[in-house]
């Protein structure tokens, strides 16, 4: 949860930030601009208000055209910017330097035609860091109500462009400072907010795994459920092993009797023979029912265990049932190790395979292979038999669940119930597939070393 919580926040100061920077430096860049605007505009005011007294008559208009044209020189030697002062034919009346000339088009043209119209420039089009235009200034110049003539600066813009790059990289750095220190806040956030969250993903796995009691500082009411739970599954543990193991003896006692009973009758009586098989079924179920509290409830006693010689020697044990059944009981068992309980293992490869041998067909097979690929160990009981459809291999191993095919064949229903605890309390697992062309795959898996 921690790594879809984080990225979203991160994306939202992100998004912050940008969206108060990008405003900033643009504003920066504006104020710089404006700054420089504002100081050629008090420069053309200046010179127009000189160019204003120059005549085309002899004497003083002359002097004071002189006057003008050593003011644009000096003022282009000291700052490099180009000036002018243009008569409404775009002759110049003084000019600096003597090569500056107005353009047939573009920024300078643009200036000087709004400036012929008595409109001074106060908004000149924004130049980016990245571009390489010049800033143009023009005003007009008014003699008796009426535009004689224009003052133009035509300036470069290096020394701004720098202010302006400079500011935005002060904002940068002050973003990626901002932005690292909202990620050092999300993280400890994120931690904080979702520390809860983790205990109990914890708890709840533990629980889920059989570890119920466990020490719920900051969540006292899940503690106190997880503590209820523990209760009522100890105590059903507790009775399903206790009525197995009480029933026990009543039921030793009650067909002790049916077998006395059964002297007393005609020999054949069918009735009789009848009740004997359901009072040996029951005890069946009752024992059962008891390895089954007692795998669910017992931990395991795990080891390094080689499971090909284990599984051998119970294919060994099964073979005389195969072949009194007229079944083909044969194993493929290399040596391999896996860390099981030998004991619990026994026990659920016997369940798997007399499930196999007793629903295989007469002069049919049952392999039993084992196998390793790295991290896991594998036993797998492939039988010829009927086989399961789809639905049916979604509940095969529920307790007391048996196909409906098969209720006439001899059994309680909780056999691959045991072999999934015990397998599941040694940290492996049982699972069911089709086999080809008919019957069933049974695999069962064990780490190859401790987790």
């Amino acid at each position: 949860m921690r790594t879809r919580l984080l990225p979203l926040l991160i994306i939202l100061m992100a998004a912050v930030l940008l969206a108060l920077g990008v405003p900033l430096a643009v504003s920066v860049a504006a104020a710089q601009q404006q700054k420089v605007v504002v100081d050629r505009i008090d420069d053309t005011a200046r010179f127009a208000a000189l160019a204003q007294f120059v005549t085309d008559r002899p004497g003083a208009g002359n002097e004071r055209r002189d006057t003008l044209g050593i003011e644009l020189a000096s003022y282009h030697e000291v700052y490099g910017i180009r000036a002018g002062v243009f008569y409404r034919n775009r002759t110049s009346m003084a000019k600096a330097p003597s090569t500056f000339v107005l353009p047939d088009e573009g920024e300078v043209r643009a200036a000087f035609g709004e400036a012929l119209l008595s409109r001074r420039s106060h908004d000149p089009k924004q130049v980016w860091p990245w571009q390489r235009n010049r800033l143009v200034v023009a005003s007009p110049v008014i003699r008796d109500g009426d535009v004689v003539a224009v003052v133009v600066t035509d300036s470069p813009t290096g020394q701004m462009r720098s202010r302006i790059l400079h500011g935005w990289l002060v904002i940068g750095a002050g973003e990626i400072a901002a932005m690292l220190l909202a990620v050092g806040a999300a993280l400890r956030l994120t931690g904080w907010v979702l520390r809860p969250v983790r205990v109990l993903d914890a708890t709840t796995h533990a629980i889920a795994s059989g570890a119920l009691k466990l020490s719920l500082i900051h969540i006292r009411s899940f503690n106190e459920m997880a503590d209820n739970v523990e209760d009522v599954l100890e105590q059903q543990r507790a009775f399903v092993a206790d009525a197995s193991h009480q029933l026990r003896n009543p039921l030793a006692a009650l067909l002790l009797r049916i077998e006395l009973l059964a002297f007393e009758l005609p020999e054949g009586n069918q009735e009789i023979a009848s009740v004997q098989a359901e009072g040996k079924r029951l005890a069946e179920v009752l024992d059962d029912l008891l390895d089954l509290a007692l795998a669910e409830h017992t931990e395991a006693d795990l080891r390094i265990t080689d499971i090909g010689a284990l599984a051998a020697e119970r294919v060994a044990a099964w073979t005389p049932t195969a072949q009194a059944k007229g079944v083909r009981l044969v194993g493929d068992c290399p040596p391999t190790t896996g860390w099981a309980d030998p004991v619990t293992l026994s026990s659920a490869l016997d369940a798997v395979i007399d499930n196999a041998v007793k629903f295989t067909p007469r002069d049919e097979t049952v392999e039993v292979t084992v196998a390793s690929d790295g991290d896991t160990t594998t036993v797998v009981v492939n039988d010829n038999g009927p086989g399961l459809t789809d639905e049916e291999l979604t509940r095969v191993g529920d307790r007391f669940w048996r196909s409906g095919r098969h209720q006439n064949i001899k059994g309680s229903g909780l056999g691959l119930s045991i072999s999934r605890a015990l397998l599941t309390a040694g940290g492996g697992s049982i699972t069911y597939d089709h086999h080809e062309p008919h019957g069933l795959t049974v695999t069962v898996r064990v780490p190859r070393s401790a987790t």
